[in-house]
């Protein structure tokens, strides 16, 4: 059955940002993903069709996990600033992921169409300091049961693309993590989530699976 976006059903498009805080993101990465979490904000507000129908969540892992934002509408979204320390709680964030898709979206029903299929977005730049296995699974299960759709990006040589294979199907790779780069990857993710927002309002089938435009330069697919 096709989707069509009804204004008197409020669908929206939920979209979370899980984001590696720990303390090798310390100086200058912390810096950039901040600027792009603000880039990002700015182009969405931009479009109005996504101002129409995203709804925005921030959950930041280093020792621990954190949703910074509660998935909130983008007209009332404000970015919080981001700080750097500590280890990497990737399990614990995937778990908090986990809990706030269950808590926040609203499912489909036998009465009305819920939200549309949210956007994960992952960004890592190491390998994770806690268990992590089991959470990853459920997370995965999500795409498989076409109930999201998530993509990890993994920054600089440290991170194993192996681990981030276990979350989803659909991981980029950040070699040289330079501002310019940075800035390329959250301009890609505001283009991706517009795109997913028209394609929603084009009536995109249920289950139809993210379509991405090609990354920029310096990020590539792991295949």
């Amino acid at each position: 059955m096709a989707l069509r976006f009804d204004d008197s059903e409020g669908r929206r498009l939920p979209v979370y940002l899980l984001l590696d805080c720990s303390g090798s993101m310390s100086g200058s990465p912390i810096e950039q993903v901040n600027q792009g979490v603000s880039l990002l904000v700015g182009e969405l507000r931009s479009n109005p069709r996504a101002l129409e129908t995203v709804w925005l969540s921030i959950i930041t892992f280093d020792s621990e996990a954190r949703q910074l934002m509660p998935l909130t509408e983008l007209s009332q979204f404000n970015a919080p600033t981001l700080q750097a320390a500590g280890t990497t709680a990737m399990g614990k964030a995937l778990q908090l992921l986990n809990d706030a898709v269950e808590r926040e979206v609203v499912a489909n029903s036998p009465d009305r169409k819920g939200d549309y299929k949210p956007l994960v977005f992952l960004m890592t730049d190491g390998e994770p300091t806690d268990t992590w296995e089991a959470a990853a699974q459920a997370v995965k299960k999500r795409t498989e049961r076409k109930l999201a759709n998530i993509i990890a990006v993994g920054c600089g040589d440290d991170v194993n693309t192996s681990t981030l294979k276990q979350i989803t199907e659909i991981v980029l790779l950040m070699r040289d993590v330079t501002p310019q780069a940075m800035q390329a990857f959250f301009k890609w993710v505001s283009d991706s989530v517009q795109l997913a927002s028209d394609k929603a309002d084009a009536g995109a089938p249920d289950g139809a699976g993210v379509q991405l435009g090609a990354p920029p330069p310096g990020i590539e697919i792991v295949m």
